[in-house]
């Protein structure tokens, strides 16, 4: 492993190492407005959402480091206290990107990103209404991490209003992921698009105990097909498969067929993780202990 001392590292190259490992990272792609109602928009990728109850986002605007400046998004955050933080999918990822230029103050980075500001309800910062969920918010509290370059200023804000479009929401009224199609930033110039094949669900109730890895049989938790996801599905379930219902899989023909080639273990192993794929884990557990039942070589 190669070992990274902050203290020794240029922060131009530890922010890089810092981005590229902690990633991908939300978007907040931050609208604000000066004392004189000037609108500036800058998206910030140190940003995520830490409490509902009260509803809180934080993200950070940092000091660069070329020269030690702050930005404009910080300076009318401290004059106003408020700011709408949109969300930016694949559609407007480029328009996004543009507005990271640092354009003079008086510029307005809607229009040179040819972005459509529309008014928001409760605070003064115009809504992007190109973006799929829009929230406005009131700031609590902002909370500068140092003085020189590269020290975050974590900005903490209380959602008030949200706007979410309603193509971005399924039959029940929850967002569907691949409608709304987000952008993450990754390290350097890299970005991640949250749709597609890129998404997986990952259920695990919080009810129930899962028996863990310690408690899988040697063969299993050493086997030279499952995976550690797979390892991990099985050792979510609360316990061992019944003896009697497993030992009933030897009367299936594919299982028949596994168990009498050269390499019976590992063919149930191989069809256990069929099983794992169809996220069918009460199957796999059975395929998986049959083997321990049958006390194959």
């Amino acid at each position: 492993m190669r070992i990274i001392d902050p203290k020794d590292t240029p922060t131009k190259d530890l922010h890089q190492y810092l981005l590229g490992a902690v990633a991908p990272r939300p978007i907040a792609f931050a609208s604000t407005v000066d004392e004189e109602g000037r609108a500036n928009l800058a998206p910030y990728s140190f940003f995520n959402c830490f409490s509902s109850n009260p509803p809180i986002l934080v993200f950070s605007s940092n000091r660069r480091v070329s020269n030690n400046t702050t930005k404009d998004t910080l300076h009318n955050i401290e004059q106003t206290q408020e700011v709408v933080i949109n969300v930016v999918n694949y559609s407007m990822v480029r328009q996004m990107a543009l507005t990271s230029v640092d354009y003079p103050q008086e510029v307005s980075e809607f229009e040179k990103a040819g972005l459509t500001p529309v008014p928001g309800d409760l605070v003064q910062p115009f809504r992007v209404k190109e973006s799929p969920a829009q929230m406005e918010c009131k700031v609590q509290q902002v909370i500068p991490l140092g003085e020189t370059g590269g020290a975050g200023h974590l900005i903490i804000c209380q959602v008030v209003r949200m706007h979410l479009r309603e193509d971005v929401l399924d039959e029940n009224g929850k967002i569907n992921p691949h409608k709304m199609d987000l952008m993450g930033r990754m390290g350097r110039a890299f970005y991640v698009r949250a749709s597609g094949e890129a998404i997986h669900k990952v259920f695990q109730p919080f009810n129930v105990l899962g028996m863990g890895y310690d408690q899988l049989p040697e063969r299993i938790r050493h086997s030279e097909v499952l995976t550690g996801n797979n390892l991990g599905m099985l050792a979510s379930l609360p316990a061992a498969p019944e003896k009697t219902a497993t030992l009933k899989l030897k009367e299936e023909k594919e299982v028949a067929k596994a168990l009498a080639s050269d390499y019976p273990l590992r063919s149930l192993h191989l069809l256990a993780q069929k099983a794992l794929a169809m996220e069918d884990k009460e199957r796999a557990g059975q395929l998986v202990w049959l083997g321990e039942y049958l006390q194959l070589g």
